[in-house]
């Protein structure tokens, strides 16, 4: 077989992350229609990726953010998104490139993409042409919260949540 000098994987992944930026578009241009919301896991360290310093202490390798209820200015661009949230009632603007996201998850009707990020764990040992990024079938027990508060806030002044993609991984 001869070597994929064309990089399939790569511009799969491009054209999938497109999927990431048409969604929130919508979101943004027009709010999250139904019970459509977002699980949306990136790299922290990666290239582009602007977060507070308090976050990155707190999640130095990856972090899942969730666009429910509670977000506002979310900005998309061609090569990145941005949004404000708040975390623990203390208001954070993210700034995301789309080649730092590692997990895009809408749990109302069960797709997820994922991907593989340099620098992240286990994308070293990637085959040349790459895991290919993948619409997921999610398990049924994903309907259910990944991460609950203790003393979780009322809806109207719920914050942003993290929650693991481990449940999202392919094993």
């Amino acid at each position: 077989m001869s070597e994929d000098q064309m990089r399939y994987d790569l511009l799969a992944q491009e054209a999938l992350r497109g999927v990431i930026r048409k969604a929130l578009r919508i979101a943004r241009d027009e709010g999250l229609p139904g019970e459509h919301h977002f699980y949306i896991s990136f790299r922290t360290g990666a290239p582009g990726v602007e977060i507070s310093e308090r976050l990155r202490s707190q999640y130095p390798e990856e972090i899942t953010i969730v666009l429910q209820h509670q977000f506002w200015n979310l900005e998309v661009l061609d090569d990145y998104f941005s949004v404000d949230l708040t975390f623990n009632k203390v208001p954070e603007r993210l700034v995301v490139p789309y080649a730092a996201v590692q997990g895009f998850f809408d749990p109302s009707v069960q797709f997820g993409l994922q991907f593989n990020v340099e620098g992240a764990p286990g994308s070293e040992a990637a085959p040349e042409t790459g895991d290919q990024p993948a619409a997921t079938e999610a398990s049924r027990s994903m309907e259910e919260p990944l991460v609950k508060e203790e003393n979780a806030e009322p809806e109207e002044e719920a914050t942003g949540e993290v929650v693991s993609l481990d449940a999202f991984r392919k094993k």
